[in-house]
């Protein structure tokens, strides 16, 4: 009997769950109730009592929309299982409801209560006849096809004793819920509002001034270890930055920078109307190293034999987030390598990519290879050199030479760096 109890009350729940319930109606607070019931009534086995068919009425009141209680009485009439004897089934008491979703139009609840029990007639077993208290417990729900009127249906457990023995028994009852006493929404007859007064169309409001943004750097190519100094201008910014290595700025400024390697700084400003960004290259070189003094060999001067190139020894190019393509600024450095290439023709370079942390290993491997053969084709096709004396080669994230948890740190690892080496260095292609 339990396990059919569960049963229903898993599918009274999955029921409730799958219906698409409006809140037309549902259980009244501050309301009674009246509901006729049938259904039916069966005994454990070891009672000897066959099922048989049950008839009650339940009196209630909403306390809440939720809480309720139930004043109950229910007759049946059933006979013994090993005799002809007929027996009248009667329990009259009081149940407690609580009650779920009470707004929709499907209501379940769960209900306990308390209630006196008899049976009386041809009874093999006088000591039934006495009336003995039942304890209930059980479960239900209500369906609402009207504000007033709801098909209900109950499952209800009995517990009571005998003797020294524990009995059970099982209602299970349908039947209709009326509701008495439920105020409906009275419909206030309201004017019909004025008709509105002319109103004078307002202009739409400006939209925001898009911000601007200018810099600038003095001197545009410096000797590695000297100053140059960026200079920047906005309007309409609330906030400004510059990468790499700065960081938040005021809005119009100054700020010297040591740069070692070729930079690319941007500035961004952004204000209600949005951002804009200008950007400016300072160049680096390496100084010259000095010539070689001629040795005196008496009686004759011999000279030692000066290098053949005294070019810069690295040029590194910035690349945009998952961006392999050369940005024109950097046409002017590009320009240098290949100068300098076509200059010497001993001379040989190495393209190496680089990538920042973002992304798989697998990705930035691929990605700072497509880099390195970038610079690489760009040199041959613009300048006529022979692929031979070139070695382009990608390294991923392996490298990096900044942070990679700083936007200006990520920007500085997304580079090529091109290295050269000639002449009095012989013929040998670089590591």
């Amino acid at each position: 009997m339990k396990q059919h109890m569960l049963i229903a009350l898993a599918s009274i729940l999955l029921f409730g769950g799958l219906q698409p319930f409006t809140a037309q109606a549902g259980n009244t607070a501050d309301t009674f109730s009246i509901s006729p019931m049938v259904g039916g009534l069966s005994f454990e086995g070891c009672q000897r009592l066959e099922s048989a068919p049950l008839f009650g009425a339940r009196i209630g009141y909403n306390f809440t929309r939720v809480i309720g209680v139930e004043a109950l009485f229910d007759f049946s009439r059933t006979k013994s299982t090993y005799s002809n004897s007929t027996l009248d089934f009667y329990r009259y008491g009081g149940d407690f409801l609580y009650h779920f979703r009470p707004d929709k139009t499907f209501v379940p609840y769960l209900a306990t209560g308390l209630a006196g029990m008899n049976l009386k007639g041809n009874n093999p077993y006088p000591e039934t006849s006495k009336t003995t208290g039942v304890f209930d417990y059980g479960f239900g729900f209500k369906y609402f096809v009207t504000d007033e009127i709801a098909w209900r249906a109950d499952m209800r457990g009995l517990l009571y004793s005998y003797g020294k023995d524990d009995q059970h028994a099982v209602e299970y009852t349908t039947g209709l819920y009326i509701s008495i006493g439920s105020t409906p929404v009275a419909t206030k007859l309201v004017d019909p509002p004025p008709a509105p007064k002319p109103v004078a169309r307002l202009a739409p409001a400006p939209a925001p001034p898009i911000p601007t943004a200018s810099l600038t750097a003095s001197p545009a190519s410096i000797t590695k270890g000297q100053n140059a100094t960026l200079s920047w201008t906005s309007s309409h910014a609330i906030r400004c930055e510059i990468v790499p290595a700065i960081g938040s700025v005021q809005t119009q400024g100054a700020s010297a920078v040591t740069p070692e390697t070729d930079t690319l700084y941007t500035l961004a400003c952004t204000g209600v109307g949005g951002t804009a960004k200008s950007t400016a290259t300072i160049i680096v070189t390496v100084p010259e190293p000095p010539k070689a003094q001629p040795v005196v060999i008496s009686p004759v001067s011999v000279a030692v034999p000066e290098k053949t190139c005294n070019k810069p020894e690295m040029v590194t190019i910035n690349f945009n987030i998952n961006k392999h393509n050369i940005e024109p600024q950097y046409d002017k450095s590009l320009n240098t390598v290949g100068d300098f290439l076509r200059e010497y023709p001993e001379s040989y370079g190495k393209i190496s990519g680089h990538a920042d942390a973002t992304g798989s290993r697998d990705y930035n491997q691929k990605l700072s290879e497509r880099r390195a053969n970038n610079v690489k084709e760009y040199i041959i096709k613009n300048f006529g050199i022979a692929p031979e004396r070139l070695i382009s080669k990608g390294y991923g994230k392996n490298k990096p030479i900044a942070t990679n948890k700083t936007k200006a740190g990520r920007t500085r690892n997304r580079r090529t760096e091109t290295n050269l080496a000639c002449g009095i260095q012989s013929n040998k292609r670089l590591p």
